[in-house]
């Protein structure tokens, strides 16, 4: 690839306790980047929300920050920027005017449980209850999905019922809601959103890639108010005057999780998995759309074009990983930064019996209880802070492993690609992996090899290679290289006994057991 012009693509992050704006040169380098955290409402026990005019306001400050960083060193990003992509927490939910542009409610994080009497009553109405609509959508009814979000929204918030009754209402996901603002906004913004994002509202058809009429009459959602659905890779739109990069074109976008899979460049029977907030793994399936027997859910991989084959996986999505740090840091005080949780967890060299299982708002898979709740057993005088800090490390690796088995059990995993060992590799990406205990410990529960690239933050790489592709700065063959992803990678591999492990899985058992059916315990 030529390196005589500079040629910049930007990518702007947009995750659940935080934004970033990353750009990156021709040889897919960082040059320049800036990170904002946002605020956290939480009005209720189990609910959660964002202030969308904030992570917009978040957006344009990295923009800006990441442009004077990277032309201070010398990069000429004015004239070289060709495009950005965009990635986003995914299922978060919001509706705004049409007219004024103004939420008409905060956003509505992934997260956040208060439609749980939404989806009970949904499961007894529907056939086949909580599988009711997976055949469809390869969802389950669950609090996780936009559409829920939805139908509380309507029910709940007068302004919402309202400017849905008289057309002024748009509903959308973060992807949406940024693309709107930096397409225009009320001055012609442009109302879509990708196949990756659509396939986690429980609208879109998987066969189709468009919205489900049955499904819209079903929960009673009308078509006029959801944006137009698009693939990952191609030109969406321009940014608009008044933003830091104006004139910009938008060339891609994708849910986070699908923008890592992009990012670690997964193909086929090629599994990642990303430790943030929450941690995602997925498997890509090809073009052949799975559905799991065993708590997963089928969703889109990637769709790198317009008229591009779409590409699927299956997911096992965890609500809770490095949230669990969050909570020690900042409602517990053990910690006074995330960063710190290594070095107190390492002066133990177990958990001294103690297991921790992070249902603060429920379990997603492979288990899909939200009447699960938050529990921390086995505790002695023995136990110290070291330990708790470890059992939460573990707690994360715990539920990878409960979603790296029912993977394989899934007969649609059969191809998953293997190392010449024999050994299913699990790449692994996100901020919480620079935890070198953690990853030591993955690999040790999951008894196989865990990779971690050089650079870890492949969600916003995955969101430029989308953005890339469409105007031209690289093709597919210089994306999915062979081997080339894993050179400066290093790799964890497992050193605990197999019978402790299976001691060790089946407490973890034991204690996820214990957590069920505790949502309604009194205040």
């Amino acid at each position: 690839m030529s390196t005589e012009l500079p040629v910049y693509i930007g990518s702007l992050d947009q995750g659940t306790t935080s934004t970033r704006f990353i750009i990156y040169d021709r040889e897919a380098r960082a040059v320049g980047s800036h990170q904002v955290e946002f605020t956290q409402f939480y009005p209720q026990a189990g609910w959660i929300e964002h202030d969308p005019l904030e992570i917009l306001e978040s957006a344009r400050v990295c923009m800006t920050k990441a442009i004077d960083k990277a032309t201070a060193d010398g990069h000429n990003v004015d004239k070289g920027l060709k495009a950005i992509g965009l990635s986003n927490q995914r299922e978060t939910t919001l509706v705004w005017s049409k007219s004024t542009g103004s939420p008409l409610y905060n956003a509505i994080v992934w997260m956040d449980a208060r439609t749980s009497s939404i989806c009970r009553k949904l499961e007894k109405e529907l056939p086949g209850g909580r599988t009711h609509f997976v055949k469809t959508c390869g969802l389950p009814i669950s609090t996780y999905f936009s559409a829920v979000k939805f139908l509380w929204l309507i029910e709940n918030v007068d302004a919402v019922k309202q400017a849905v009754k008289s057309g002024d209402a748009l509903f959308g996901t973060i992807d949406t809601w940024l693309i709107w603002n930096l397409t225009g906004g009320v001055n012609g913004g442009l109302h879509v959103t990708d196949v990756s994002n659509a396939s986690r509202t429980m609208l879109m058809n998987l066969n189709t890639l468009d919205w489900d009429t049955p499904t819209l009459k079903t929960l009673g959602i009308p078509a006029s108010i959801l944006p137009k659905i698009i693939s990952n890779s191609e030109i969406i739109g321009h940014i608009t005057k008044g933003w830091p990069i104006a004139g910009v074109p938008i060339s891609g976008c994708l849910g986070d999780q699908h923008a890592a899979m992009m990012g670690q460049a997964c193909r086929k029977g090629e599994a990642k998995g990303t430790y943030g907030t929450g941690a995602f793994i997925l498997i890509n399936t090809g073009e052949e759309i799975v559905h799991s027997t065993h708590g997963l859910l089928s969703t889109i991989a990637f769709k790198l074009g317009p008229s591009a084959p779409a590409n699927y996986a299956l997911e096992g999505s965890i609500a809770i990983a490095g949230a669990a740090v969050q909570w020690l840091r900042d409602s517990l005080g053990v910690i006074n930064s995330a960063g710190e949780i290594e070095a107190l967890a390492s002066q133990v060299d177990s958990t001294g019996g103690v297991y921790f299982v992070p249902a603060f708002n429920g379990l997603f898979a492979p288990w899909w209880r939200d009447d699960a709740r938050g529990v921390c057993i086995g505790i002695t005088r023995f136990t110290t802070k070291a330990h708790i800090a470890r059992a939460v490390l573990e707690s994360m690796c715990f539920q990878v492993k409960d979603v790296l088995d029912s993977m394989h059990k899934d007969a649609g995993v059969k191809g998953a690609v293997i190392n010449e060992d024999g050994e299913f590799l699990l790449r692994v990406d996100g901020g919480a992996t620079v935890n070198n205990l953690l990853m030591q410990i993955q690999a040790d529960l999951l008894g196989s090899p865990v990779v971690r690239p050089a650079d870890i933050e492949t969600t916003a790489l995955g969101a430029a290679y989308a953005a890339g592709l469409a105007v031209g700065v690289w093709t597919e063959d210089d994306i999915f290289v062979p081997g080339e992803k894993g050179k400066s990678a290093e790799t964890f591999k497992p050193v605990l006994g197999e019978e402790l492990r299976k001691k060790k899985v089946e407490s973890w058992f034991k204690a996820v057991s214990r957590t069920f059916d505790l949502a309604d315990l009194s205040l």
